[in-house]
């Protein structure tokens, strides 16, 4: 299953945005309003949504100053969030974010639309910063 956030501008630069989803303290900032739970923990956070369960992502790839790349911590799902940073200016860039998972066809059904949610909610707060 593949989901894509629309682009959003960032009043950050590339660098500084790069930076900022690098501290994952700071995707608090990003999570949606009906988050229950965050903890940061080295390279991973725990999150829930309320009526979710818990998901752990890890860092799973960086690449200065255009991509991160999060993934699962468990072996039970098996997914990707793809955070791309394109610069605009020297003061602002573009993002997306693309979600990769692999579920079967049930859980995908499932999921879609709560997922989808989730990762524009992120991209429009990311673009409020």
């Amino acid at each position: 299953m593949n989901l894509e956030t629309k682009k959003s501008v960032i009043n950050k630069s590339q660098k500084e945005f790069f930076d900022f989803l690098s501290d994952l303290n700071n995707f608090k900032q990003l999570m949606p309003e009906n988050t229950d739970k965050f903890e940061v923990d080295g390279d991973s956070f725990i999150f829930s949504l309320k009526g979710m369960p818990e998901i752990r992502l890890v860092i799973k790839e960086k690449q200065e100053f255009d991509k991160i790349v999060l993934g699962a911590a468990s072996s039970k799902l098996n997914f990707s969030l793809t955070a791309n940073i394109l610069p605009i200016t020297d003061n602002s860039c573009e993002t997306q974010l693309l979600f990769n998972g692999d579920f079967n066809p049930m859980m995908a059904m499932m999921v879609k639309s709560p997922l989808q949610k989730f990762i524009d909610t992120l991209t429009d707060n990311a673009g409020k910063l």
